[in-house]
């Protein structure tokens, strides 16, 4: 039998068996890592009953045996490793809960009410004055505080700063092009357009992974505006 290559809902064992016992088998498979089996011992010696059940067998029959009676303990060994997947199944789902993290939100204060945003939902942060304006697809909401401040929060999640007023979520950049002088258009999957200055050009590197070819925002680079003007 080659129980450490598969596994095996229900075993029957007798006391005496070649080599190895039916209670030292059942030792050793308590060692095992895969799920271990119901076990059943059927034997003629009534006196290792307790030591059997304190190994956690889950059934001792006599010999001679009535069919009816060993049918029974089949029936009862089959539903609780059927119970055991289940649970097993379900342990296993809660670890995968566990593991996975939740949406990551922000919530900010939106006049009287608590209003929690889905940070992949969030596509810039623009500074106003006083406020920073967290716009979306379906609309934009007004947030008392700096875009610096809210910067740090961000960065962790995929958004950059393109300007000293603007950060940007990477996931809705959708292209980039040189503009006057040293900056550059970035264009969001909205449409909108923004000036990446100078100062935050480096920034752009966070966009890829990897990027293919010459150092796309490497210094001195030119654009054909101030190539033209020269």
């Amino acid at each position: 039998m080659e129980l450490g290559t598969r596994p095996y809902d229900v075993l029957l064992l007798d006391i005496h068996m070649p080599g190895l016992s039916g209670l030292e088998l059942i030792e050793r498979l308590r060692t095992q890592s895969y799920p271990k089996p119901s076990i059943i011992l059927i034997t003629a010696y009534d006196n290792h009953a307790l030591e059997a059940f304190e190994k956690r067998a889950l059934d001792y029959i006599l010999k001679p045996f009535d069919p009816a009676r060993v049918h029974e303990a089949l029936d009862i060994a089959v539903r609780r490793s059927s119970q055991e997947r289940v649970e097993r199944l379900l342990h296993a789902l809660d670890e995968l809960n566990l593991r996975t993290p939740n949406p990551a939100r922000i919530a900010i204060k939106d006049k009287d009410r608590i209003v929690f945003i889905d940070i992949a939902e969030l596509i810039t942060a623009e500074a106003h004055g006083n406020y920073v304006v967290l716009r979306q697809r379906a609309g934009c909401y007004l947030h008392r505080g700096t875009i610096s401040a809210i910067g740090e929060q961000l960065k962790p999640h995929g958004f950059i700063r393109i300007h000293r007023s603007v950060l940007v979520n990477g996931a809705f950049v959708a292209t980039i092009q040189p503009g006057v002088g040293s900056d550059y258009i970035l264009r969001t999957t909205t449409g909108a357009e923004y000036n990446v200055t100078h100062t935050y050009r480096d920034n752009l590197k966070a966009l890829a992974r990897f990027w293919i070819g010459p150092e796309p925002f490497g210094p001195g680079k030119r654009s054909p505006h101030s190539r033209a003007n020269r």
